[in-house]
């Protein structure tokens, strides 16, 4: 059994936000792989459901991002996992938006939402960071995560969240190059392609005005050749001679 948590904060006012993108991939997982309906358990919403032959548990903690860890200490040990057993799908400010990279433990790197999952089962569990970018300066980074992603950015956030779904399978087998590239399929499925369907080179562009050919001239009669001055019916019975 493994379990796959997403990092966020609970109600609809929060939905949106670049904080919640973890919240995102799990649903994402949960509506690719038919899981069954979301349920109030663990200080959290649970979901249960198998990707191939494993059972895994999806978790939304509902205690805020500041105390994440308290709901996922309490489905751990209820179901008596491994911290290792836990992948954890969180934002992360230090990657460029629609980048993704997986850790498997280390430091919580002032994330707020890791570092109490630190203190509730310790930092050996696997981490999805997903990539939104950074403000530019640290005193706009509340206001930044704390903001819904731009219009401009769903159409890469939804072919992630697609790429994640396709990926989780191979999650379960620790089949890291497998899930990063499903997930680069759907993020870059026209690779070597133009980027406009159609695209060609625009033409360059002159001071000049392109100069209009005049229509070509007649043909002249061919030089020293006498002009023929008979008529129709004198041609026609020379030409039965």
């Amino acid at each position: 059994m493994k379990l796959f948590v997403g990092l966020g904060n609970p109600g609809p006012k929060y939905a949106g936000n670049r904080h919640n993108i973890g919240f995102m991939a799990v649903d994402a997982i949960a509506d690719g792989h038919g899981f069954g309906p979301w349920r109030s358990k663990f200080q959290g919403r649970l979901a249960e459901g198998t990707i191939g032959s494993e059972k895994v548990l999806l978790l939304k903690p509902e205690t805020f991002m500041n105390l994440s860890g308290q709901s996922v200490g309490e489905a751990v040990r209820f179901y008596k996992l491994d911290s290792i057993d836990v992948t954890v799908f969180h934002d992360e400010l230090d990657l460029p938006p629609g980048k993704l990279k997986l850790k498997l433990g280390g430091g919580h790197a002032g994330h707020n939402g890791l570092r109490s999952v630190h203190q509730h089962i310790g930092p050996h569990y696997a981490r999805v960071r997903l990539g939104i970018g950074h403000p530019g300066h640290k005193d706009k980074v509340s206001p930044y995560v704390l903001s819904d992603f731009a219009k401009a950015d769903q159409a890469w956030l939804d072919d992630m969240m697609r790429g994640i779904s396709d990926g989780a399978p191979h999650l379960l087998t620790d089949d890291n190059a497998k899930f990063t590239n499903a997930v680069a399929l759907r993020m870059s499925p026209n690779s070597g392609k133009p980027a406009v369907k159609g695209a060609q080179k625009a033409p360059q562009k002159t001071s000049e005005k392109p100069v209009e050919q005049p229509p070509d001239p007649p043909t002249p009669p061919s030089a020293g050749a006498p002009e023929d001055s008979r008529s129709k019916l004198q041609k026609l019975v020379d030409k039965f001679k």
